[in-house]
């Protein structure tokens, strides 16, 4: 891992992180890199720049299961100002990530001074707080085939403003893929085949091109 000190050019939009006197690091992680481990102190929130993340939670019989997928602008590690003193799960860099970590009680003392922060804070918690919800309905009733779809598009962030579908995805696995959805490798390469088929996805450079009719099919019930 390689660690360079945070500059206003590279934090840019986010004019909020900007305050003078505050020691920030920016921590740079290669794809599959690991931020941090299930069970390491907590003691800082960690934020995207640019990248994508893995949050994943082992069993203690040794079951993994991928609870969250986080891109450009999310936090993470948030646990810790509620009170949490381990982390809960791993963290790991699915693509090259940029990461800044801000100490948990030097977030707070920002929190309560700046409202743009408190506002974006609060704002990636319902957020997140609406994605769970969703992932566990997902889960429940969903068949395996719409669960990847929604994957793929949550990916893509599709539908949100400041991220409107991207061109193309991450590079992701189909390992990673079915690990979030619940499924086997054989059955993510067999539903994958099958959207490019029917024209929802496209490949380009080994790299994933989403078409909007894919939508179509997540909404058909």
């Amino acid at each position: 891992m390689k660690i360079k000190k945070s500059n206003t050019e590279s934090l840019q939009p986010q004019a909020f992180f900007h305050t003078s006197g505050m020691a920030r690091k920016v921590a740079e992680f290669e794809k599959d890199e690991q931020i941090y481990n299930q069970g390491d102190a907590a003691h800082s929130v960690m934020y995207i720049q640019k990248g994508n993340v893995k949050f994943s939670v082992v069993s203690a019989t040794g079951k993994v299961a991928v609870v969250a997928m986080l891109g450009p602008s999310d936090f993470f590690g948030e646990g810790c100002m509620a009170g949490q003193t381990v982390r809960m799960g791993t963290a790991t860099a699915i693509t090259p990530t940029s990461i800044l970590a801000i100490d948990k009680n030097e977030l707070l003392g920002m929190i309560r001074t700046r409202d743009k922060l408190s506002d974006s804070f609060v704002g990636f918690i319902l957020n997140h707080k609406n994605r769970v919800e969703e992932a566990l309905i997902d889960q429940l009733f969903n068949s395996s085939e719409k669960r990847l779809a929604r994957t793929l598009l949550a990916l893509g962030r599709y539908g949100k403003v400041q991220h409107q579908l991207d061109d193309e995805l991450p590079t992701i696995s189909q390992e990673t893929l079915s690990e979030i959805i619940g499924s086997t490798r054989s059955r993510v390469n067999f539903f994958m085949n099958k959207f490019r088929k029917l024209g929802f996805i496209e490949y380009h450079n080994r790299k994933i091109k989403i078409n909007k009719s894919l939508l179509t099919f997540v909404l058909d019930e």
